[in-house]
């Protein structure tokens, strides 16, 4: 159980220690992007919209999923008090 922690924290550590390059969006959304700001128009505005729209929905249902988990499988306390014998 412990060398699979271990090997878990290790590929973790990795991953948050390499980075690279990328880009974001594609040729069409960067233009969209770039002449709705300058011509004021409010298509950028949507596009941020949805972009958040959807990275909220994982987040949403992970959320969902721990609420789920913690009601079905947390401990009920009885309030009884057992009689220890020694």
């Amino acid at each position: 159980m412990k060398k699979i922690v271990f090997v878990l924290f290790f590929m973790v550590l990795l991953a948050m220690t390499t980075t690279s390059t990328v880009n974001a969006q594609c040729a069409m959304c960067t233009v969209t992007a770039e002449q709705s700001v300058k011509n004021g128009n409010s298509q950028g505005k949507g596009l941020n919209t949805g972009i958040l729209y959807l990275l909220a929905i994982p987040y949403v249902l992970i959320t969902g999923m721990g609420i789920l988990w913690y009601v079905k499988f947390r401990k009920k306390n009885t309030g009884e008090v057992l009689d220890v014998q020694p």
